[in-house]
């Protein structure tokens, strides 16, 4: 009965979002097999965010298994408040991703899965533009580049101490 509640547990923590749900068929003898392929974003909004591709022949099993692989591969970020710390570009094959600190009261300006990102991230208020590739991955994997280059001021002071 334990194993319920930490599973209980676990969900409250983590917020899960669902990016893209791509189709993709084989024709075989007989008709079309299909597969799903699902992107989600997983976050703590607490400073924790990570991501995941999972595949399979059902929906609910392609969810299941990148909501999984999400959560072991979360990644602390750099946060300053409710923004970001600086702008910052992110590029990753096609997509760039330029993500920059904004006013309070601004909110989560930013479209598709870049939002998802910032949003399980823990930010309020930033603007994210999504320059080039529009492909749901790429720009996911963007976006969490120029996250993982952000320094906050204090990581940077240190780092000239040196």
């Amino acid at each position: 009965m334990a194993n319920p509640k930490k599973r209980e547990e676990q969900k409250s923590e983590f917020e899960e979002r669902v990016v893209n749900i791509n189709r993709s068929s084989k024709v075989v003898k007989g008709g079309r097999r299909f597969s799903f392929g699902a992107l989600v974003v997983v976050g703590d909004r607490k400073g924790r965010v990570g991501y995941a591709l999972g595949k399979a022949n059902e929906v609910a099993d392609a969810i299941r298994k990148a909501t999984e692989m999400a959560r072991r591969d979360m990644e602390p970020v750099a946060m300053n408040g409710d923004t970001v710390p600086h702008d910052q570009i992110g590029e990753f094959t096609g997509a760039r991703v330029l993500i920059r600190p904004a006013s309070p009261g601004t909110g989560v300006i930013a479209g598709g899965a870049v939002r998802a990102v910032l949003e399980l991230a823990g930010y309020k208020d930033v603007i994210a533009k999504s320059l080039g590739s529009s492909n749901h991955l790429n720009v996911t994997k963007a976006a969490l580049c120029a996250l993982r280059k952000m320094r906050t001021r204090e990581e940077a002071l240190a780092a000239r101490q040196l």
